[in-house]
């Protein structure tokens, strides 16, 4: 649950039934784990370079990876590899075909002067005989993966028909250190974990990061004045902006509207958790529930119309639906004994939660489009925070891995995970941007 930190609120629910600017951070271990049989087979030949100083990132492992995470295609191992075109000219498909593969990419790199290279690349149907994409990218050296991200969205919409979400951000906080040693640091990377930057630092708590609607903006809870605030931060510039922190009862669960007005918030001054509606703004609160129970972690359906969110006012946590302007809330979630942690889908047929039932709780998610069919993306036993890629291919969610937090990224047929973990501490609170824009 994780726009009021996932576990506390889970706690509280079921009991009722130092900031710095951009900086390079601790990168995370990634790890992919399992593969799906049935997931198209795809060879990726390693990208010719013509001439010059070996480059920083091999663009063709960065596809490969990519593809191999996302759970629709099978990547040919670069050690299976057993032939190098870089050009469809020089391709020879009888061999691919032996090898069982769809389709293959090939690529080369040359010197375009000035620090910049010129990456081409051709897909083509190894059955068909047929080319299906080819173009070019000129850019730094130093931008090379997030060219290669670009390349494997291409070639996965051209594929699937569905826009590729590799070139994306994720975030997620950090807790290096031990108890009043602790440091928390909001870090924002490549979806595949690889280049993070520090958002913010403190030595108190950094909860629920949420991206706004264009990615250039996160709303966050700090503790860093000694209670719950929340802030909206610019994370080109480092500007940032408190847009709450009434100073009696909890501040926290920030979620955008589809617009970027507006953040729906949890606040408890009025004397149990609330959700509200504020605008960013000019700071107008709205009230949206008025009830006994404790209604938290909003997240807005994408049309903007209304609102999911997390409340025990039947006893034990379930997913309700309530108006964007507020009203009679409806409940969602009948199956499983709590069920927390709304995050939708893109064109809102899927919603992805915590489920529990007795001590383990797991990521669920119900298909609106099915009659609200439920099936699991995790193992358990304490997992936490799901968060989808602007796509739905895959979803990012927390796990509890004995004293340790660490993320998983899943694919949406929940076959492939990609596990993202520091060295020597915890990483939560995982929030997946939207799509970047060109």
């Amino acid at each position: 649950m994780r726009k009021f930190s996932s576990r506390l609120a889970l706690a509280l629910l079921a009991a009722a039934a130092l900031l710095a600017g951009p900086a390079a951070a601790q990168s995370l271990n990634v790890d992919i784990v399992g593969g799906v049989k049935t997931a198209t087979p795809i060879v990726v030949v390693p990208f010719a370079q013509a001439g010059g100083a070996p480059l920083p990132t091999d663009v063709a492992d960065v596809i490969r990876n990519d593809f191999n995470r996302s759970g629709k295609f099978r990547s040919l191992a670069k050690s299976d590899i057993v032939e190098f075109p870089s050009r469809g000219a020089d391709i020879k498909f009888p061999t691919w075909r032996l090898m069982k593969q769809d389709y293959i990419t090939v690529g080369r790199i040359s010197d375009a002067g000035n620090g910049t290279v010129r990456i081409e690349y051709e897909l083509w149907d190894v059955n068909k005989q047929q080319s299906l994409l080819a173009q070019a990218f000129t850019a730094p050296t130093g931008d090379l993966r997030g060219v290669a991200h670009q390349i494997a969205d291409q070639i996965y919409q051209k594929i699937t028909g569905v826009r590729g979400a590799f070139w994306t951000r994720i975030a997620y906080v950090t807790a290096v250190g031990l108890g009043n040693n602790t440091t928390y640091s909001l870090i924002v990377a490549d979806s595949d974990g690889y280049n993070p930057q520090v958002v913010a630092r403190s030595k108190e708590s950094l909860l629920s990061p949420a991206w706004s609607p264009d990615g250039k903006k996160i709303a966050y809870v700090s503790f860093e004045s000694g209670n719950s605030s929340i802030y909206v931060q610019d994370i080109t510039t480092g500007s940032r902006q408190l847009v709450a922190a009434h100073p009696r009862g909890i501040n926290g669960a920030p979620a955008w509207s589809p617009d970027g007005s507006k953040l729906a918030v949890a606040l408890s001054y009025v004397g149990n958790l609330e959700l509200f509606s504020l605008d960013v703004a000019s700071r107008h609160e709205t009230r949206l529930t008025n009830n006994l129970a404790i209604d938290t972690e909003p997240v807005w359906a994408p049309d903007g119309q209304s609102i999911y969110f997390t409340s025990d006012r039947s006893g034990r946590p379930q997913i309700y639906q309530v108006s964007a302007g507020g009203g009679n809330a409806e409940r969602v979630t009948f199956q499983g004994q709590n069920n927390a942690d709304p995050a939708v889908s893109y064109d809102g047929k899927q919603i992805a939660m915590v489920q529990g039932n007795g001590n383990v709780y797991r990521i669920a998610v119900m298909d609106r489009s099915l009659g609200g069919q439920v099936r699991f993306l995790s193992p358990g036993s304490l997992d936490f925070s799901p968060s989808w890629a602007p796509n739905a291919s895959m979803l990012l969610y927390g796990a509890t891995e004995g004293p340790r937090s660490v993320l998983y990224a899943v694919s949406a047929d929940g076959m492939v995970r990609q596990r993202l973990a520091l060295a020597d501490g915890d990483v939560s609170d995982p929030a997946w941007g939207p799509y970047r824009q060109q």
